[in-house]
């Protein structure tokens, strides 16, 4: 047999057995003793930090107190300005005219000729009717004589006297259409800039001149179907022009269309505003705030306070030194404020910031530096936005 077969094998029982041997004296050593926690071990050191054996202490937590401010519920839209009264002057019937009694952009008097149309021949229709009517007359008389002394009939006199009555008529449509030819102011106004000049014939309906009256102006505007139900005739309403920047004019609501547009979903309203000094001009446009409502003492509280819980409202309202969850329902947002309709009461204090820390009630709290603070007063001017009014 060859040697060198038998070395091979020999080798590798050896490595084997010396290495089990080891593993064994080594497992048969004695294990040192564990170190004990103490105070200034690791381990201990690290209980004191976050052990559950650790001493807690009260949370710490931002509060607010909450106040009764005078809150204002309002609607913000664009709406455009309209004459009181607004009209396209326009003849009823075709001719040549004569004159202009106005300039262009004067005031004018309800009644005022604006425009007189070449009349000779209608007067001259009534100047006929007029001898007609009294030739017509004196026969009616005369026959009126001879009747009563039975010289004529009855039924003679009746048309003489019917006579009468045809050219009362003929005399009457001859002076209607001669006062046709005078246009007059229907109310009293400023007149715009005309379209014609004398001598000029113009048709039947053809536009002359604008008649605008502006001593108070409209102001048309809508809101969304939302607040269709919550406006009223006589809310008040503040109206801002691009023209007059930083300059708000007061009026109220005058009107409300019953109809609902049903492709935009809005309520369209007509306010009034007075124009004594005719600054505001018609087809100005209006950024127009609606006043819905006016609260004296709404109880307002930071956003920050409020915790959603599903469909629920909660803030954390601190007595005595702890905190307890408390359902509260919110009513408008305002200026990173919420209105309080339900739940708090005047001078309640309610916790901002550190709610994570407070998981159950009658939390002990602690105020932290600078952490109190006060909603204070609402700005009067701003938009408002309605919350969940439930």
């Amino acid at each position: 047999m060859n040697p060198r077969r038998l070395l091979y094998p020999t080798v590798a029982v050896l490595g084997i057995v010396t290495l089990g041997a080891y593993a064994y004296i080594e497992q048969r050593k004695p294990q040192a003793p564990v170190e004990q926690s103490g105070a200034s071990g690791k381990p201990a050191d690290n209980a004191g930090k976050g052990g559950k054996g650790a001493a807690s202490g009260p949370a710490a937590v931002d509060v607010a107190t909450v106040t009764a401010v005078r809150l204002v519920d309002d609607v913000n839209a664009t709406g455009t300005l309209r004459s009181n009264e607004a009209v396209m002057i326009r003849p009823e019937v075709a001719g040549r005219i004569a004159r202009l009694n106005f300039k262009d952009g004067q005031q004018v008097r309800k009644g005022q000729v604006l425009v007189a149309f070449d009349s000779t021949v209608n007067q001259a229709e009534v100047q006929q009717a007029k001898a007609e009517l009294g030739i017509a007359k004196a026969n009616f008389e005369r026959n009126a004589d001879l009747a009563k002394q039975k010289f004529i009939s009855e039924r003679a006199r009746d048309e003489s006297q019917a006579n009468v009555q045809v050219l009362e008529a003929k005399l009457a449509l001859a002076e209607a259409r001669l006062a046709k030819l005078e246009i007059r102011a229907p109310f009293s106004g400023i007149v715009g800039i005309r379209n014609v000049s004398v001598g000029d014939y113009v048709k039947d309906g053809a536009d002359l001149v604008n008649l605008e009256d502006i001593s108070s102006v409209k102001v048309d505007f809508r809101i969304p179907e939302r607040y269709a139900d919550l406006a009223r005739t006589g809310q008040a309403i503040e109206v801002l022009v691009d023209a007059l920047p930083n300059k708000p004019f007061r009026a109220s609501v005058d009107a409300i269309d019953p109809q609902v547009d049903s492709s935009g979903r809005s309520a369209l309203l007509r306010g009034r505003i007075a124009n004594a000094e005719a600054r505001l001009k018609p087809g100005m446009f209006a950024r127009v705030r609606l006043i819905l409502a006016e609260k004296e003492k709404a109880l307002m509280v930071p956003e920050e306070a409020i915790v959603p819980q599903g469909a629920k409202a909660m803030v954390w309202k601190v007595t005595d030194g702890k905190a307890s969850k408390v359902e509260v329902r919110t009513g408008l947002r305002r200026a990173a404020k919420v209105e309080i309709t339900q739940g708090l009461a005047e001078g309640d204090m309610v916790v901002t910031a550190g709610q994570i820390r407070l998981t159950r009630d009658d939390t002990p709290i602690r105020i932290a530096p600078g952490g109190k603070s006060a909603t204070g007063p609402v700005p009067p001017d701003g938009p408002l936005t309605s919350s969940n009014k439930s």
